[in-house]
């Protein structure tokens, strides 16, 4: 059954290209649906287009409706198309002529995007819980290890001391920015594109404003053209955020490849967290942040697959679109997945002391010595030609005295202040609004 089909019977080849995997997607917008045809029946009912009766009957259904998805009770049957088509038809077979008045000002185009906003936020929702998780163990690892000194490279090579208190802190940090992000994303996303129907709006007397307050919007998107422009670039915009925080994971993924190394040698995992050779009995290798690696390396090129699908669509909607979930689904289901794998890796994670006392790290601490000389009167530049030459004649002598103090160096982290900055950004999302208004949608 297809809400769109009439007299004309669909080749079957054409019917299975054009559906496509859309049955398997949809299944994780179903509760997102009905959250929205609860919204739009109740605005329906309030400008008279469902009796009082009607709406008590289709709300009780779709309620049981949303209990049987979060019961893993409901499924997109082989003969419909979507999972609009399918509450639809349920709602239509136990309700009777009820349940066919809920479409009326409505398009699958709009409800396919509003489904996609409750989704998308839902999604952003965990995303950044799980972030926030990963953020609090970095913070604490920094904290802990504040003290446990390691070199720190460019270009590859060793430059100047560092520690694990700046290692760990520093992706902390990152994932801030990564928030910034995020939340952009969301406020992209917690705006109200149901009632734009196919695109251009509806000549019914249709209440928008209500629908965003029962669906715990912030705010429409206004334009009803605009509202079906957005499809593709909320998406991409999304996953702009979502290449940020994995190109953080990506990049502390490598740091753990390296480190884990015997040349390197600064960390350690239990043996079961690693994995072996088939030949060689002496390896542990780490497979997990391998795989995390590559997995954010595969969501940072996310943003670009989405562009080249959309860059050269005109306004109004485009089957095209149909496509984005292909991509974009998936790589949120990853992401969380990396997040999580990461938090628990460093549960668990051993961190080596000692590890500048070996004689080949001496010349880490060249500038501490140009530093010292600066200090005590001497030019920087005739400083640095001073130590440059002692360290050509071998007769370099190192000072370990570490003397780090201004904000964000080895004596001062700053991570009490990086805390706040993570607090301010996670304090603007307003998931307990959001999820207040679902909950009175659905009492």
């Amino acid at each position: 059954m297809k809400i769109w089909q009439k007299n004309v019977n669909v080749n079957k080849d054409i019917e299975t290209f054009t559906v496509g995997q859309d049955r398997e997607l949809d299944l994780q917008m179903a509760a997102f649906d009905v959250l929205g045809s609860l919204a739009h029946v109740q605005m329906l009912e309030s400008i008279g287009l469902m009796t009082p009766e009607d709406l008590r009957l289709v709300q009780g259904e779709l309620k049981q409706i949303y209990a049987d998805i979060l019961a893993g009770k409901f499924q997109i049957e082989d003969s419909v198309e979507d999972v609009h088509s399918q509450v639809e038809w349920l709602l239509t077979q136990r309700i009777g002529e009820a349940g066919k008045k809920i479409h009326s000002g409505r398009s699958r185009n709009d409800q396919v995007l509003v489904d996609l906003k409750l989704f998308f936020r839902s999604s952003i929702e965990q995303l950044v819980g799980n972030t926030a998780l990963l953020f609090g163990k970095l913070i604490e690892l920094s904290n802990t290890h504040k003290d446990k000194l390691l070199p720190g490279y460019t270009h590859l090579q060793i430059a100047m001391p560092s520690s694990f208190g700046l290692w760990f802190g520093a992706y902390a940090e990152s994932l801030v920015d990564d928030m910034e992000l995020m939340l952009a994303a969301w406020k992209v996303c917690n705006k109200n594109p149901l009632g734009s129907a196919a695109g251009y709006g509806s000549s019914f007397p249709l209440n928008r404003t209500m629908t965003t307050a029962l669906l715990g919007f912030e705010t429409l998107n206004y334009n009803v053209v605009y509202a079906q422009m957005g499809r593709g670039k909320t998406e991409r915009i999304l996953a702009q955020a979502m290449s940020s925080v994995a190109a953080t994971l990506a990049k502390m993924a490598m740091d753990v490849c390296l480190f884990i190394n015997q040349n390197f040698n600064f960390i350690s995992f239990p043996a079961e967290l690693t994995t072996g050779s088939s030949i060689m009995p002496h390896k542990k290798n780490p497979d997990v942040f391998e795989l995390i690696r590559s997995r954010c390396n595969k969501i940072q090129a996310l943003p670009n697959e989405i562009a080249m699908m959309t860059t050269n669509l005109p306004s109004g909607y485009h089957r095209d679109l149909q496509l984005l979930k292909e991509n974009l689904f998936p790589a949120i289901t990853s992401l969380n997945e990396c997040l999580e794998m990461t938090a628990f890796m460093l549960q668990h994670i051993s961190v080596k002391d000692g590890i500048l006392n070996d004689k080949k790290y001496d010349y880490l601490f060249s500038v501490e010595v140009v530093n010292e000389l600066v200090l005590k009167g001497t030019p920087f530049r005739e400083a640095y030609k001073i130590v440059g030459e002692a360290i050509e004649q071998g007769s370099f002598k190192p000072d370990t005295d570490l003397r780090h103090t201004h904000e964000g160096s080895l004596g001062n982290l700053c991570n009490a202040e990086i805390e706040g900055m993570m607090g301010q950004v996670l304090s603007q999302f307003g998931f307990e609004k959001v999820n207040n208004a679902i909950q009175e949608l659905l009492a």
